[in-house]
């Protein structure tokens, strides 16, 4: 045990812990405060404390547990909100109300909730790190695989079906050190990247609903990507989407110092919205870690490490994961208040020197991985970070040291956001390093077009980049027709393809079949608009044809009536612009 020698803010200075090691947790003063050792100076520790401080003085004790920062993995996981340090949030407002108390420790998982397991092991054989021993059907939708935990290896001398508690034994295994009981749960260090056997190239998009992704800047499954954007360009409504819509099994949503109102509306939402594919409640495959920009500051980066390595469970599982951090900003911000405080040298705008090494590490624990298992699952987890750069400037470390690493950059624009486009992702600025990998997986699936129908979507809303600056010295008039109908064509991409609502109950997802047939219907417009000004037509002419406001109406066309709808499109654009022009 050791005492309090100095307090400043979230960092305590503890003297006498014999024994300590980097990243054990303590518990500091009368009320047991939360924290962990992350500096060692002989007997003297420096503690990062994950709640308020107030009223620790030079005196308090300090008692180490001996143990790492850990988080316990098991069946009760989906469904919870949690706080950074995963303290169930509905517990605590149960036993505490609306306030937490300080100090207060709930266990993660509920104890007292019997679960149905189904062995699939034989007792008597031998098993190794990542067999699964049996499941527990968690949710409806989501099948809670029991695994032996990655550091375990030995002979299977008990095992049996049943209903069991996470603290009862469910068997026994006979390791070289001796005999250790199996459980439901386990538990894992979150600083520490859970063991994979080999990472998988990307070649599986990530199919998220949202057009402005899934055909111009797709993300793969295992992928990592960036929405960086200033403030009320649409981040988290982003994200939220995503989390809603991509075809993930599990989602994993982390609240990393986001405002409280935020939180508030995905927790208030969440809990009432559909699954697309099975029709249940989507919280039933969802994890929710709330840490808002009013919690203890030091709990930010707890949070992250934390979500990380749930999903890294359920990826050891077979399952894909799509993680969600909302906003990696906020976390940057609480290092770089930690660091000041442990009289750090700073680096760029005062962020600690090794904000750009902490940022990687995060996101290179995303990947499509072949899992610790004997019969090799794959599994991935998909990482998608907020940030928040201040006035929307991109150049700044955080910003910067996250492009370094993601391979999608979703980039906001505020003037598109301001003018009621969303998703503001801003088209031109906007790449993905994914395409080349996944265009395969397009080809097969899809359609071999759909490459060439992408690519040229994009050059005209290049050309009409271009255009624009001479439209704005002469004006639109004195363009020549076929400037002007690139222009016509490029605005139906803007306004009737990438302008997507997410309140509206058909335009919120578009399935990616759905995507092709709107995208081909707008292109072959363009080209058939083209033939006909080639005839002679004008574009006033041809903007008057019914089948126009058809196309621009096809994003809320059902997906059950999609291949009518769009085969009628089709036909009446071809007889009707072929009718203009005495052709």
């Amino acid at each position: 045990m050791g005492v309090v020698s100095r307090v400043s803010g979230p960092v305590v200075i503890a003297e006498g812990l014999e024994g300590a090691k980097m990243f054990d947790v303590v518990r500091v003063g009368e009320l047991g405060l939360v924290g962990e050792i992350i500096r060692l100076v002989g007997e003297t520790a420096t503690v990062q404390v994950y709640e308020d401080t107030t009223g620790v003085r030079p005196g308090d004790k300090v008692d180490n547990t001996g143990q790492a920062l850990s988080v316990e993995l098991g069946p009760g996981l989906l469904t919870s909100i949690y706080d950074g340090v995963q303290r169930p949030l509905d517990v605590l407002k149960k036993n505490l109300g609306d306030f937490i108390t300080r100090g207060f420790v709930a266990p993660p998982l509920d104890e007292k909730k019997v679960w149905e397991f189904t062995a699939t092991a034989k007792a008597g054989g031998e098993v190794a790190p990542g067999a699964i021993l049996g499941t527990v059907q968690e949710t409806p939708l989501i099948a809670h695989r029991i695994m032996v935990p990655p550091n375990l290896r030995g002979t299977l001398t008990d095992l049996k079906s049943g209903a069991y508690t996470i603290r009862d034994p469910i068997g026994t295994l006979t390791t070289p050190s001796g005999k250790v009981p199996l459980f439901l749960s386990q538990k894992w260090v979150v600083r520490v990247p859970r063991p994979v056997q080999q990472k998988l190239a990307p070649g599986i998009p990530l199919i998220t609903g949202q057009r402005v992704v899934d055909t111009f800047y797709p993300v793969a499954k295992g992928g990592t990507a960036c929405i960086p954007g200033p403030f009320g360009s649409g981040k988290t409504v982003t994200q939220q989407q995503l989390a809603k819509w991509s075809d993930a099994d599990v989602v994993v949503y982390v609240g990393c110092g986001e405002r409280g109102n935020e939180m508030t509306e995905v927790l208030a939402t969440f809990p009432h919205l559909q699954d697309p594919k099975s029709g249940r409640p989507l919280m039933e495959r969802t994890i929710l870690i709330a840490n808002t920009s009013n919690m203890p500051v030091a709990a930010r980066e707890a949070s992250v490490y934390t979500g990380i390595t749930i999903a890294e469970y359920y990826r050891d599982m077979g399952y894909d994961v799509a993680l969600m951090a909302d906003s990696t900003s906020r976390w940057a911000e609480a290092m770089r208040e930690i660091s000041g405080r442990l009289e750090e040298m700073p680096g760029e705008e005062g962020y600690p020197a090794y904000l750009g090494r902490r940022i990687a590490e995060f996101y290179e624990r995303a990947g499509r991985v072949v899992t610790v298992s004997p019969e090799g699952r794959t599994g991935s987890v998909t990482v998608v970070g907020a940030v928040s750069p201040p006035g929307g400037d991109f150049s700044e470390p955080v910003s910067q040291n996250t492009l370094r690493v993601a391979r999608v950059f979703w980039a906001l624009d505020a003037s598109l956001a301001s003018r009621r486009h969303f998703p503001s992702i801003n088209w031109l600025q906007s790449y993905s390093l994914y395409v080349g990998d996944i265009e395969p997986w397009y080809r097969q699936e899809l359609s071999k077009e759909w490459v060439g129908l992408r690519q040229k979507a994009l050059e005209i809303l290049q050309k009409e980049s271009e255009l624009q600056e001479i439209v704005q010295l002469v004006g639109v008039d004195a363009l020549p027709e076929r400037e002007k109908g690139i222009l016509d064509v490029a605005r139906m991409l803007r306004e009737d393809y990438l302008q997507q609502s997410a309140y509206d109950d058909v335009d919120t997802y578009t399935s990616i079949k759905k995507q092709y047939r709107m995208l081909k219907a707008i292109l072959e417009f363009g080209d058939k608009e083209q033939e006909a000004i080639g005839r002679g037509t004008s574009l006033a002419e041809i903007q008057k044809l019914p089948v126009r406001q058809k196309i621009s109406r096809g994003k809320w066309i059902p997906e059950k009536e999609l291949d009518t709808q769009f085969d009628a499109i089709e036909l009446e654009m071809s007889q009707s612009i072929a009718a203009l022009g005495g052709a």
